[in-house]
């Protein structure tokens, strides 16, 4: 038997082989209110109230922009409470005075 190759490469006679389709992802469209994390870097005070508060910041990174509102109030209201209670807190006693101020 004779078979004759043609420049492609395939045999003459032989049957092509079916194109096998390929599956296309579909694009996912930009929804610019969809969860996206913020990747900000939150450095330690060393403050464990305002840490928590600001580790709380994170929670806006799993829901939708309409959400974060609620996140950033809470974390507002949260690190409000941190600075009013250090006023509240006793300071060290003031330094003797060195003379007596009355005249």
């Amino acid at each position: 038997m004779n078979e004759s190759v043609s420049e492609a490469g395939t045999p003459q006679g032989a049957m092509p082989e079916p194109e096998v389709p390929v599956e296309v992802e579909p694009e996912l469209e930009y929804d610019p209110a969809a969860p996206a994390p913020l990747d900000v870097d939150r450095t330690p005070t060393g403050n464990a109230e305002v840490d928590a508060q600001l580790d709380r910041l994170g929670d806006a990174d799993h829901l939708a922009t309409d959400g974060h509102v609620e996140v950033y109030e809470d974390v507002h209201r949260g690190l409000r409470d941190a600075l009013t209670a250090l006023d509240a807190r006793p300071g060290p006693p003031a330094p003797p005075t060195p003379y007596d101020r009355r005249s």
